[in-house]
């Protein structure tokens, strides 16, 4: 992925996440983010996803797959939905967030995948490399490609993000899905 972060942007966005985090679940304001002070790169459009874990388990992961605001507000925004409004968990507690740690995730802009029939597919998709969201009618899920350390076959990849998506695992066997992939940075506290 070109156009890397430096390290010092990588820590002032997991600091800033952190800042987030921390105040949404104490119930205070969120933090103001100083654009300023911040270099191009971080006051530039840029997509994320915030993945929180606890005890090496997941906690929560929340995101977008299209820029539309400072990737540095995009981050804080992420951090503060992923503690307390991912649907798979109850809110975060003060109490768990020493215990919280916060993994960032900066997409590159999603394109869409062409392929001619399920076996195609499967050859396109990069594992390790592409994060893959499907599309079918108002239905969409996607997978980061962290999610390939655990789902490294294709087609078991793509089963469970037909399930994510709310539809049978075999759906995209039986018809032609609209496919994007997308790469990520991915760096942790």
């Amino acid at each position: 992925m070109e156009n890397q972060l430096t390290a010092e942007e990588r820590q002032v966005l997991l600091k800033l996440a952190r800042q987030a985090m921390e105040a949404s679940v104490r119930g205070q304001p969120a933090p103001v983010v100083d654009l300023t002070a911040l270099t191009d790169r971080l006051r530039q459009e840029g997509a994320s996803f915030v993945t929180l874990t606890r005890r090496g388990e997941l906690r929560g992961c929340i995101g977008t797959l299209e820029a539309y605001q400072s990737l540095a507000e995009d981050v804080c925004e992420h951090a503060m939905a992923a503690a307390l409004h991912d649907y798979r968990f109850p809110p975060a507690q003060p109490n768990e967030l020493s215990e919280i740690e916060i993994e960032i995730s900066c997409l590159t802009p999603p394109k869409d995948l062409e392929y001619a029939n399920p076996a195609d597919l499967t050859r396109g998709l990069r594992p390790n490399i592409d994060g893959v969201t499907l599309f079918d009618g108002w239905r969409k899920a996607t997978f980061l490609p962290q999610v390939w350390e655990k789902l490294p076959e294709p087609e078991a990849f793509l089963d469970h993000l037909c399930h994510k998506m709310g539809a049978e695992p075999e759906l995209w066997r039986r018809r032609k899905l609209r496919v994007q992939t997308y790469q990520v940075e991915e760096f942790s506290e």
